[in-house]
């Protein structure tokens, strides 16, 4: 009992029972944003003379939470303040933008694009430097975890959601039906790829919009710029008695060349044109097929490299040499974070259809035809877009992509209650399906997730709770990525270089 008490003193003091919560959220503000930001990079506006306006995005920066009073002053605020006069703890965002006309910069204006709430103990709380005695003079209570929001007043806290990882393929075996599965997923998007072997033994494969209409994944190699049938059978490596498997595949498709295969792509995607069917095949190949692997002509063979290893695993495992993956363990789930998920809203709603840039165009285009060419970046931004949408977002706890019950109101029953909520676990299948497999207490959650504590009733299985030691890591950054890579090389790992002038890479050029 002592040990155990020493323990959970000892881990609350150095880590916290809801560091996750806290350094995932540390993570979006500090890294993710920037990151978002970078991505889109620049705005082009088309302006009514024909000319172009671009906008171009720098540096974005967070102020510490204020408050505008109806006198005109603006002073510091605090939680206990938000709770007690049903305000939302939250800060702007502004974003440098420089606006570039006619081949010149002009002046830089840093524009506040909108609020984003603030969680308790995070970076931008005040709260987080606080010594015990100055939380209590803020009206604070010292034994307050944070990991928590306050939007009109109400505590609401983003659970953690538990879904399939991605850009890892998942091979799975319902009678005559085998299939590889993967979710790749880039710049927070993600795509659905299925492989299925058909009984026959083709091997088709289904992303984007074509899947009503599977393609033969020999098709996509050699548009990929694996021409060859003897290129085909060297990516895919497979053994001497296997080999049959993949004549097969090979014999069937009847393609020659990568400009057949790239013209029978257009065709299943129902372009009419001729001209055009090659230019749309090689933009869905480069943008949506397989985009963890990279979105440029010069990936084209790492992807064809992928599919040829997705070709063996398949008939490998038709024959019964692997098994299929259990989809239940745990090595195959990971956890959506709220700096995950903010980071998925906050880029829903910058780049949406009706989202910020969208209105900034718009705007622009608008005051444009009363005769001014350059004006005021402030003036056009709304940034009422961007707040109201997270605000309501995190109000009601509808998300992106259709999901409900993202965020809830945070239990304040007890203090116990308090932090399992804050380290509660959601599944994404839905409560009112059997889903039996999926409910049952799994042995790789040892550990991770605590093996009683479940609701009863519809959720029984679906909401779980973090075990009492499991910490939750958050997404590695370029940098982290760059150190694996270079210890694997000191190791001795060879790592596959790209060509630096591969042919298909000059063919798109000349394409475009």
């Amino acid at each position: 009992m002592d040990i155990a008490k020493s323990y959970l003193n000892e881990y609350s003091k150095n880590k916290g029972f809801i560091a996750h919560q806290i350094d995932s959220y540390n993570d979006f503000v500090e890294r993710r944003l920037q990151k978002t930001v970078d991505e889109i990079a620049k705005i082009t506006i088309e302006l009514p003379t024909g000319e172009e306006l671009t906008i171009k995005l720098g540096k974005v920066s967070i102020e510490r939470a204020q408050i505008n009073e109806a006198d005109g002053s603006v002073r510091a605020i605090y939680p206990s303040e938000t709770r007690l006069r049903n305000l939302t703890y939250s800060t702007p965002i502004f974003v440098e933008m420089t606006p570039v006309f006619e081949e010149r910069e002009h002046d830089t204006e840093t524009v506040e694009i909108g609020e984003i709430p603030i969680m308790v103990k995070s970076c931008l709380c005040p709260l987080s430097k606080m010594t015990r005695t100055e939380l209590i003079k803020a009206g604070e209570d010292p034994y307050d975890p944070g990991g928590y929001f306050i939007v009109n007043g109400t505590e609401r806290v983003i659970v953690l959601s538990e879904e399939i990882a991605p850009n890892k393929l998942i091979l799975q075996k319902k009678a005559d039906e085998i299939t590889a599965r993967i979710n790749c997923e880039k710049s927070g998007y993600i795509q659905r790829h299925v492989f299925e072997r058909c009984p026959e033994g083709i091997i088709t494969a289904k992303f984007a919009n074509l899947v009503k209409t599977p393609i033969p994944i020999i098709v996509l190699m050699k548009a990929l710029g694996l021409e060859t049938d003897k290129e085909v059978i060297e990516a895919i490596g497979t053994e001497e008695e296997d080999i049959e498997d993949v004549y097969i595949n090979i014999y069937d498709t009847q393609i020659a060349n990568r400009e057949e295969a790239l013209d029978y792509i257009g065709k299943k995607m129902k372009v009419r044109m001729k001209e055009q069917r090659e230019e749309r095949a090689t933009q869905l190949l480069n943008n949506y097929l397989l985009a963890h692997l990279g979105n440029e002509p010069k990936d084209s063979i790492k992807k064809a490299k992928f599919l040829g290893l997705v070709i063996r695993k398949l008939i490998l495992l038709h024959k019964g040499k692997i098994k299929e993956d259990d989809i239940d363990h745990y090595s195959n789930k990971r956890l959506k974070m709220p700096g995950d998920l903010l980071e998925i809203l906050f880029r829903s709603i910058i780049m949406g259809r009706w989202g910020l840039i969208a209105r900034l165009q718009y705007n622009y285009q608008k005051m444009m035809k009363r005769g001014r060419k350059l004006l005021k970046l402030q003036s056009v931004v709304v940034s009422d877009v961007l707040t109201k949408q997270i605000m309501r977002a995190m109000a009601t706890g509808n998300w992106v992509g259709g999901k409900t019950g993202v965020c809830q109101r945070l239990e304040r029953s007890n203090f116990v209650r308090t932090i399992s909520h804050l380290r509660s676990v959601v599944s994404p299948l839905s409560s009112t399906q059997e889903h039996f497999e999926a409910r049952e207490l799994h042995a790789t959650q040892w550990g991770r997730l605590c093996a009683v504590r479940t609701p009863e009733g519809q959720s029984i299985g679906l909401r779980n709770f973090l075990a009492l030691g499991a910490q939750v890591t958050i997404p590695s950054n370029e940098a982290d990525k760059t150190k694996v890579l270079s210890t694997l090389k000191s190791l001795g790992v060879e790592i596959e270089q790209e060509n630096k002038q591969s042919k298909v890479e000059q063919h798109d050029r000349n394409l475009y």
